[in-house]
């Protein structure tokens, strides 16, 4: 079993034992629901840089990024940097996250939020919503047609955009539908966790002109997002490059500025 199913199964478990203590009821009670979402599509086309900055403090593949700031420190120092949009990550086991990050970095700023989280379940985007989300991450390579259907179709339903993220041309054609804003290259192998920028290549002219191209994962030099953007991308999502620094805001003002 690779990495990926265990999260998945785990992440069913936690989401049935979620449900029995806080009911929908409560979610939908919480101050932040009704709050006008920002969109990150828009951002992102408005944008001459693309950078969606990530808030990660670790991930299975390298143990520890960054545990020294706090998520208030690092999200602030994105905006200020001029990031489109922030990527803020919630699972605990695996990547040291939660929706804690995810209501600190809405008290924090006023750019558009990603709840990264392995979603299978509708009550996860209750859950976004009620923490300040304005958009949801659905990976393809754990949901099939239907369920990406259904669960960017909730979402939209409460006014919040969707990221789809493939990794191969398979994944891709199975989940191309108007439910959706944005369309997420994995330039990571989510199985062996080998990464490169080829996937996204090979996959941008499949990927209908209708959405936002977004390229995730490995980008790591202003080369990197120079060598995509002829390929259509606007959207480059950024999270290890930015956090494994002694300062994740200024390394991403650094580069942004030099973008």
């Amino acid at each position: 079993m690779n990495i990926l199913d265990r999260i998945i199964i785990d992440k069913r478990r936690e989401v049935i034992l979620k449900k029995s203590i806080i009911p929908v009821s409560q979610l939908e009670a919480s101050v932040l629901f009704d709050r006008k979402t920002i969109s990150l599509s828009q951002n992102l086309k408005n944008s001459n840089s693309g950078i969606i900055a990530e808030h990660k403090r670790r991930s299975p593949s390298k143990a520890e990024i960054n545990y020294s700031f706090t998520v208030e420190e690092v999200v602030k120092g994105y905006e200020n940097a001029g990031a489109c949009g922030i990527s803020v990550l919630t699972d605990g086991k695996y990547f040291g996250g939660s929706l804690d990050d995810l209501l600190l970095a809405r008290a924090s700023v006023n750019i558009p939020l990603l709840r990264k989280e392995f979603i299978v379940d509708e009550y996860q985007i209750l859950e976004a919503k009620a923490h300040g989300a304005d958009l949801i991450l659905l990976i393809a390579a754990v949901l099939t047609r239907d369920e990406i259907k259904s669960l960017s179709e909730f979402a939209k339903s409460l006014d919040l955009e969707v990221l789809l993220e493939v990794h191969n041309s398979a994944e891709l054609e199975k989940s191309i539908m108007p439910s959706l804003d944005m369309i997420g290259v994995n330039n990571r192998n989510l199985k062996t966790f080998e990464v490169s920028l080829d996937f996204s290549k090979q996959l941008a002219d499949k990927i209908p002109t209708d959405f936002v191209k977004v390229s995730e994962s490995g980008i790591s030099s202003i080369e990197a997002i120079n060598e995509l953007k002829p390929y259509g991308y606007k959207g480059f999502l950024i999270g290890e490059n930015f956090m494994k620094t002694n300062n994740a805001g200024e390394s991403a003002k650094e580069f942004i500025s030099k973008l």
